[in-house]
């Protein structure tokens, strides 16, 4: 996007703050970390300096794929199998009990126990949750009450630590699709769910979508919350793919 014109002057746009495309090919390889992306046969590296490697030639493949896609500039918002390569390598390693400690302060407030009042939209929250929740508590060991309004309530502790240790058995790479699958919806059952394979991250998404989608259908959408919601639903996409490739 080229920047607006002020008084005859181009301002500068985010796009100018890009980085230029440096590289003309990218490739995958075989590396004693794992699969490793190349540009124009050279290795990358993360934020943190630590090898981009990841474990399948499969997940290798769809970074090169979004490299190989990047324009002019390298745009890193277009890229969130790399980004989520990045955090699996520099984050999650090293901060394991920080992740496995906010995944279960979501749990707290999960999205999926907080209701509306008896209504339309409540029966829609009911046919959308119910069976996760109680996927959660049959299959998870943790059984998450539900609640009329906003307002915290009360997490059997050992619900919680029902989830810490299911997720601490995770590597880092599908402890990063948790923590990332939890936080976009703001829901750890489902970001369980999408992780577990009992749900696509198309349905994912679309369940937690059930509040905002019945306000849009009664009151419309302006341009920047839809396209907040599009950027979503590729990150969303995006956690899904990354599983399906490890």
């Amino acid at each position: 996007m080229k920047g607006e014109m002020k008084d005859g002057v181009r301002l500068p746009s985010r796009q100018d703050s890009l980085p230029k495309r440096f590289y003309k090919i990218a490739d995958v390889f075989k590396s004693d970390d794992g699969w490793a992306v190349q540009l124009d046969g050279r290795s990358i590296r993360t934020p943190m300096k630590s090898a981009l490697a990841v474990p399948t030639e499969a997940l290798a493949r769809l970074m090169a794929d979004e490299w190989a896609a990047q324009g002019e500039r390298i745009d890193p918002a277009t890229m969130p199998l790399t980004r989520l390569a990045h955090g699996a390598i520099d984050a999650t390693s090293a901060n394991r009990d920080a992740v496995l400690a906010e995944i279960a302060k979501y749990a707290g407030t999960d999205l999926l126990r907080h209701r509306a009042a008896e209504s339309v939209l409540a029966d829609l929250q009911v046919e959308a949750w119910d069976d996760h929740l109680r996927w959660a508590k049959d299959e998870l060991g943790a059984h998450l009450t539900t609640i009329v309004g906003v307002m915290p309530t009360s997490t059997p502790p050992e619900a919680l630590v029902a989830l810490q240790v299911r997720a601490a058995a995770y590597d880092d790479w599908k402890l990063t699709a948790l923590m990332q699958a939890t936080a976009l919806t703001t829901s750890a059952v489902l970001g369980f769910a999408l992780v577990e394979g009992r749900a696509s991250a198309a349905d994912i998404f679309t369940a937690s979508r059930v509040d905002e989608d019945f306000q849009i259908e009664h009151w419309g959408e302006d341009a920047e919350a839809q396209k907040r919601a599009d950027f979503q639903k590729t990150e969303c996409l995006a956690i899904g793919a990354m599983l399906g490739a490890l």
